[in-house]
């Protein structure tokens, strides 16, 4: 198969928020997987799990959502400051029922934020909260003044303000966040919004909770009546293989389950063109951003575990969700300016698994790693052949792929092949480039669709140094293994 890269013809900026991450409330996500308390024998620093934050530190995450999802719009901020002794428990009604201590809350937050280097993205209570509370959480942030909430904030041990960047006005508030209609949504954000203040020199970017899916007439009513009034608009989709009520396993599945869930990854696609056209009526400079705030599978959780922690294994399966997943972001990085994988540790499609004091990394967090270096690059026009993949009397395309080059003049290439039975050969010319001496490149796959890193071998699914490819009068010819995600570096000399 054929194909291009032009390496003068750039097409927008890789946006290194497209490689967002979420942490909820939810499950063993924040407790046992991020924070373990101060007094905890697992290694930590200010009760943050130290084998976690170098971690993920090396993915160099650009912002972390949190307080939910969900959670969010049952989530009072005053409740999670202060001694933690004297902090108020609540039941976390929507994951599994279980008590919230409220320990992690705005302050170790932030300072896990700060700890990442990466921007804080906090999601604000419009469902059960009020405006109010609203208001109130971001004075307390980021007022450098002598208000009484800025003075609470220096009793509780940060005398200087945060740089608080983005705020989301409510979650999923058709759904978990009060069941409303669009209307009624987007006259309260209107509402909302007025009152997260911008104090000093700072600027929030404000985000509306926008809709699920292929849920269109969301879209264009809140762009309709409140587009001058938001930066950003959220979109969430779960790659589910199945229904609902049942998702599918996570690791025994057949080839026919591989094949609707690379199908339903790559309908990512229509759903950022088809929202992102209702934007432009409304929008046609891209001035919104739209964030797919929450998106990545959702499978059965893992027998024997509660079912309301959402806890599942990752495969090599996930891994090229993730990867197609993210080229399709930098397909369109002039619409879509956030993405952020649900969730970061122990829920979902998770980067991290943990078990008391071990730690694995998932094949979903190699892809990460391996395609860190599109972060604030250059996407290059990259024309090529994508192939078929056909199963059970449909197609989809065999090969997904992206090209960029970053400050340095280096040119990354990332190609996924999603057929598990057979490799996928490209002739690939390089257009305007003078020297092809110094090629790197790196692979990810296995040995079966249903390979994982267990806490007995985490090394199942590890990227290994790619050498299938081979010069050729100019041109690069490339053989991906099956099932494979690889990473090619044209380094500039």
């Amino acid at each position: 198969m054929k194909a291009t890269v032009y390496t003068d013809k750039e097409t927008g900026t890789i946006h290194r928020n497209l490689y967002g991450h979420f942490a909820e409330h939810l499950g063993r996500c924040i407790y046992e997987g991020i924070w373990v308390g101060e007094d905890s024998v697992i290694p930590h620093t200010s009760g943050i799990r130290n084998d976690v934050l170098e971690a993920l530190r090396k993915l160099n995450i650009p912002v972390l959502r949190w307080p939910g999802g969900c959670f969010a719009d049952e989530y009072h901020w005053k409740d999670g400051i202060g001694p933690r002794n004297e902090r108020r428990r609540m039941v976390n009604s929507h994951w599994g029922g279980v008590i919230e201590n409220n320990h992690f809350g705005t302050h170790e937050f932030m300072e896990l934020c700060e700890m990442l280097g990466c921007e804080p993205y906090i999601c604000g209570n419009v469902g059960s909260g009020t405006v109010q509370e609203m208001s109130d959480w971001v004075e307390y942030m980021t007022l450098e003044g002598d208000s009484t909430l800025a003075e609470a904030r220096k009793q509780n041990g940060r005398d200087e303000p945060w740089k608080l960047k983005y705020f989301g006005v409510g979650n999923e508030n058709w759904g978990c966040g009060g069941n409303m209609r669009a209307e009624y949504y987007a006259d309260l954000y209107r509402r909302y919004q007025t009152y997260v203040r911008n104090y000093g020199d700072s600027k929030i970017y404000k985000i509306a909770g926008g809709a699920p899916d292929a849920r269109y007439e969301w879209t264009e009513t809140l762009m309709r009546q409140a587009a001058r009034y938001m930066d950003g608009l959220s979109l969430h989709y779960y790659t589910i293989p199945g229904t609902w009520q049942k998702k599918g396993a996570a690791t025994d599945f057949t080839e026919d389950e591989w094949f609707i869930t690379m199908k339903k990854a790559l309908f990512m696609d229509e759903l950022i063109r088809k929202h992102g056209e209702i934007m432009d009526q409304y929008d046609p400079d891209k001035r919104i951003g739209l964030i797919v705030d929450e998106w990545g599978t959702w499978l059965d959780a893992e027998p024997g575990s509660n079912p309301g922690f959402l806890y599942q294994q990752n495969t090599l399966r996930d891994a090229l969700v993730a990867g197609i997943t993210l080229h399709i972001f930098h397909e369109h990085c002039d619409r879509v300016h956030m993405a952020n994988i649900a969730q970061t540790v122990n829920v979902l499609q998770a980067m991290i698994l943990t078990e008391g004091s071990k730690l694995i990394l998932t094949p979903t967090y190699h892809v990460f790693e391996m395609f860190k270096v599109h972060q604030d690059a250059k996407r290059l026009t990259f024309e090529f052949e994508k192939g078929c993949y056909g199963r059970t009397g449909e197609t989809i395309p065999k090969i997904s792929g992206s090209a960029s080059k970053d400050k340095s003049g280096n040119i990354h290439l990332s190609l996924c092949n999603m057929d598990p039975g057979s490799p996928a050969h490209l002739d690939i010319q390089l257009e305007n480039i003078a020297d092809l001496a110094r090629i790197n490149g790196t692979v990810l796959t296995a040995a079966s669709q249903t390979s994982h890193n267990t806490f007995e071998q985490p090394d199942s699914v590890v990227p290994k140094p790619f050498s299938g490819f081979e010069r050729r009068e100019g041109r690069i010819v490339v053989c991906l293994p099956p099932m494979s995600i690889v990473v090619l570096a044209f380094q500039n000399e």
